[in-house]
């Protein structure tokens, strides 16, 4: 479990941190620069939108992630947010998320440490987080089935009162004992789950999941859906 008393607000220059100082002892602004050679960082070939990497430090194997705009609107403005108080920057908001979620036990990376640089009315951000071992996205998985043990990880979300804003085929990792781990909480929110959300988020996954696998993601979506039916209707009995 992550300890709430280790997380603690730092500066270095111009760069704020939010950082688990139980999990990095040694924190500074290098822990988001990829060109730093003490990280041994390597691209991440898949999503992260060109902007992750995996890095290696005295904490472990981590995920460094700067946060970068998708669709039109990143060939106007590729990596610059509106500032609008620490507390609203993309890198704060998915950290406080992911650690409620991992303190609560669900199956979510651990967050190390979140950073943003305001620049007048704007800010960049990033977010470093602890890399999971031995896991493929489901999209290399999807004919191994899985459907129950992601439908199990989807519901103990919405029960513990959180949306994924992107929940995709590439957000959901698998390992090879068959164990599920959801990942990027980017622009994330705890809310009261209705039936209408709980529906649009796994719409989302199914829309995911037919324009990578065609027809066989609409299938692999049925017996998801299904086993989520189930396991929902067992924790709500009429």
């Amino acid at each position: 479990m992550a300890d709430s008393t280790a997380i603690q607000d730092l500066s270095f220059g111009a760069m704020s941190l939010r950082v688990d100082t139980c999990q990095i002892m040694d924190p500074g602004s290098y822990l988001f620069d990829p060109t730093v050679s003490r990280l041994h960082a390597t691209p991440v070939t898949q999503g992260g939108r060109q902007a992750a990497w995996f890095i290696q430090g005295d904490f472990g194997d981590a995920v460094l992630r700067h946060y970068r705009r998708g669709g039109l609107m990143a060939k106007v403005n590729s990596h610059h947010y509106w500032w609008a108080g620490a507390a609203a920057t993309r890198s704060y908001a998915e950290f406080e998320l992911l650690h409620y979620m991992f303190t609560a036990g669900l199956p979510v990376p651990q967050p190390l440490a979140a950073s943003y640089t305001r620049i007048g009315l704007f800010y960049t951000a990033s977010i470093l987080v602890r890399r999971i071992a031995g896991v493929q996205t489901l999209a290399h998985v999807l004919s191994q089935g899985h459907h129950q043990a992601v439908a199990g990880a989807v519901l103990a979300m919405h029960q513990a009162g959180v949306w994924h804003a992107d929940l995709n085929i590439y957000n959901i990792l698998v390992n090879e004992l068959g164990q599920v781990w959801l990942i990027d909480f980017d622009k994330g929110k705890r809310v009261s789950m209705t039936t209408a959300l709980r529906t649009a988020n796994v719409a989302r996954l199914r829309r995911s999941l037919i324009k990578v696998a065609g027809e066989q993601g609409e299938l692999w979506w049925q017996l998801f859906n299904q086993s989520y039916a189930d396991q929902l209707k067992r924790l709500s009995p009429p």
